[in-house]
């Protein structure tokens, strides 16, 4: 770890390890959040406000008062002109410190007071008349409960003395991309003077900025192209090319593929030939025909005489599949097994004994699939949907069903997606992964269009919903929570199927939520797919994988709460069939600003890759990407909308280092990755 990290009292070293800093190395990147200016003196009377400035005072009084509650009084002459220094929470020895005679430096804002400027807890130090200001502006890093500031910023002082702070990459490269020096970049970003610009160093767009940006850049790129490599190395199932069951697959199937399902299916299909594994995300918007190209690569592994595990998120979702599999292999005599947490103990042994025998060729379920008394016989093809609803490693409990006791026998991975990549994202965080993307609809489908209705027009969107449903189409209404809550005040599905029933006593409306025991959920998406319910009330547990051609209408109650990309997946559960279909977003004001665009962009846009890209803008890629559960390290200096060109330069940089320059693209990973070094990508 290093000497000076070692030597830290064990009470910092435990606070430190809060904020993920192990090593001396880690302390050396834990850069400022801002700056303070400590490195002139600032007139009294030239304090203005709202601006903080460094005071320097004499000390005249100071006393511990009770108006209206306790606090210690500072009051202090600081060019002839008096000045309040108020601390609501302070220690005994403060007072003693703050002695009448005592010259201070007073960090803080200036305000006009009761008995004329005052600061309120303002950071100071006690000086003699001639301490030389610093020459350097006062870096604040983040921190956490326990430890101070000082006390931070001296073991990142004391890292950058003992760190070897030595550039591995080549001048060449560095010249060409016109960056400055690892070292002196670093230095500056800790202790920049007093000249620099602070506002190049609010944005980050400081060439020592840049700098280090695209280290880590770098760092993520390398470490993913080296697993990339790595996968190369194991083996896999080789399936055989597609047969006589895929030629009677696609002579049943109702609709003929389009050119983008052909492209996709056609890379699926040479990647499975290989005999190492394969791991590619198929994206493609809402609606797009992910899961035909899915059911067809699962044929050719069951025509290599090999499984097929099918993983989705929920058991909504995860029925959806079983059904449209089982609807689509029964025929060709496939076994499609279903495995869920809610089956019986019985039923659940039934499937596991089918399973393990190798009898199930396709076994479609929920996270019940990698539950340890679950055993493939021969599992050759992983296919995950929704991948980032999944932890990292569940993703990789399903992918160990088909490692072999040596581990080096693995089964290929498909992970499906309805929410496009931004190319920013694809490049930063799925740079180990081939893309295959369906950029096209199937024939027939229509635009949704999408209406933005204040919830004081609440009548004319009922009066819209009996209107759909008389005509006999059907409707969705979505509500975002299930119960009452004060802090949020919205209306819930509970509430507002009872009122929906007692305004349509002449329809059939149901409720759908995900506390239903998934028998019951079960039944009512079976009532609402046969047509016996004509308004389904439902929670966001609909927002992926429900098919229903004929509902044409949805409300989104309290659009203004939810994500972009969660309210395009609800968007998309519409305009499935031939009939004109609309999307209401029902919202409440007073709306924020951040609230106000959302609703902007999907009023604006229907295109998920342009959603996507807004998504990634106001919303950063944890949450796009589900990494707040994935295991994959966020970006912590690099920003994905601002730092594109960044990313481009990274990614080739990264290509030609581990050809040119292997030992220095190891030191590079070494010194950003350490322990972390090790991308999970599965």
């Amino acid at each position: 770890m290093g000497g000076s990290f070692e030597r830290l009292p064990a009470a910092v070293r435990k606070q430190l390890d809060k904020l993920g800093l192990h090593s001396v190395f880690d302390l050396v990147l834990h850069l400022p959040l801002r700056y303070e200016d400590e490195t002139r003196i600032t007139a009294l009377r030239d304090a203005r406000a709202g601006e903080t400035v460094q005071i320097e005072a004499v000390v005249e009084a100071s006393e511990v008062v009770f108006r209206p509650r306790r606090l210690l009084l500072c009051r202090a002459r600081s060019g002839g002109e008096a000045l309040t220094l108020r601390f609501f929470h302070f220690y005994p020895s403060q007072l003693k410190q703050l002695a009448p005679g005592v010259r201070l430096r007073a960090v803080g804002e200036v305000r006009p007071g009761f008995f004329g400027a005052e600061m309120i807890h303002p950071r100071y130090r006690v000086v003699r008349a001639d301490t030389p200001l610093p020459q350097a502006l006062t870096p604040i890093y983040p921190t956490t409960a326990g430890l101070a500031q000082h006390v931070l910023r001296k073991a990142v002082t004391d890292a950058l003395a003992e760190a070897d702070l030595g550039d591995p990459l080549p001048p060449a490269l560095l010249r060409a991309l016109g960056l400055p020096d690892f070292e002196r970049s670093l230095r500056l970003l800790h202790q920049p003077p007093p000249d620099v610009s602070a506002e190049a160093l609010q944005l980050r767009s400081h060439p020592a900025w840049r700098r280090i940006k695209f280290d880590e850049l770098l760092a993520q790129q390398l470490s993913m192209r080296l697993h990339h490599r790595r996968r190369q190395s194991t083996r896999a199932h080789a399936l055989a090319p597609p047969g006589a069951l895929t030629g009677t697959f696609l002579e049943n199937l109702a609709f003929s593929l389009t050119d983008a399902q052909r492209r996709c299916l056609e890379e699926i299909r040479a990647d499975l030939a290989l005999a190492h594994p394969m791991q590619r995300l198929l994206q493609g918007d809402v609606g797009s025909g992910k899961t035909v190209v899915a059911a067809l690569a699962a044929l050719q592994a069951v025509e290599s005489g090999t499984q097929v595990a099918v993983m989705a998120p929920t058991e909504i979702l995860a029925e959806q599949h079983h059904a449209k599999f089982a609807a689509w292999l029964a025929p060709l005599n496939v076994s499609v097994a279903w495995l869920s947490g809610s089956q019986s103990r019985k039923d659940k042994r039934a499937q596991v004994a089918r399973i393990e025998s190798g009898e199930a060729q396709v076994v479609v379920g929920t996270h019940a699939l990698f539950q340890e008394q679950v055993a493939f016989r021969r599992l050759a093809l992983a296919i995950v949907d929704e991948q980032h609803r999944f932890g990292v490693h569940q993703r990789l409990a399903l992918r160990q069903k088909g490692t072999d006791e040596e581990g080096t026998m693995q089964p290929h991975q498909l992970m499906m997606s309805a929410t496009p990549i931004p190319r920013t994202l694809a490049m930063t965080f799925f740079a180990d992964l081939d893309v295959s993307v369906i950029d096209e609809l199937p024939p027939g489908r229509t635009p949704v269009v999408t209406k933005l209705v204040s919830d004081a027009r609440r009548d004319e969107v009922l009066a819209r919903v009996r209107d759909a449903c008389m005509e006999g189409r059907q409707a969705y209404w979505v509500c975002p929570l299930i119960e009452e809550s004060e802090a949020l005040q919205l209306q819930t599905a509970m509430d507002t199927y009872e009122t929906l029933r007692t305004a349509f006593p002449d329809l059939a409306v149901g409720l759908v939520h995900g506390r239903l025991p998934a028998a019951d959920k079960g039944a009512v998406m079976a009532q609402f797919a046969s047509g016996a319910l004509q308004l389904l009330v439902a929670t966001t547990v609909i927002e992926v994988g429900v098919d229903v051609p004929n509902a044409s209408l949805m409300v989104i109650e309290h659009a203004e709460r939810m994500g972009l990309s969660q309210m395009h997946q609800l968007r998309g559960r519409v305009g499935r069939g031939a009939a004109a279909s609309v999307c209401i977003l029902l919202f409440q004001n007073p709306l924020s600003d951040n609230a106000r665009e959302r609703l902007r962009i999907m009023y604006e846009h229907t295109d998920g890759f342009e959603i996507a890209r807004h998504d990634l803008r106001i919303r950063g890629p944890g949450e796009l990407l589900g990494a707040r559960q994935s295991g994959v390290p966020m970006l912590r200096f690099a920003d994905l909308e601002t730092d594109a060109d960044l990313v481009e330069a990274a990614r080739d940089a990264a290509a030609r280092m581990l050809r040119d320059h292997p030992q220095a693209a190891q030191l590079h990973l070494r010194r950003w990755m350490g322990a972390r070094q090790e991308y999970l990508r599965v």
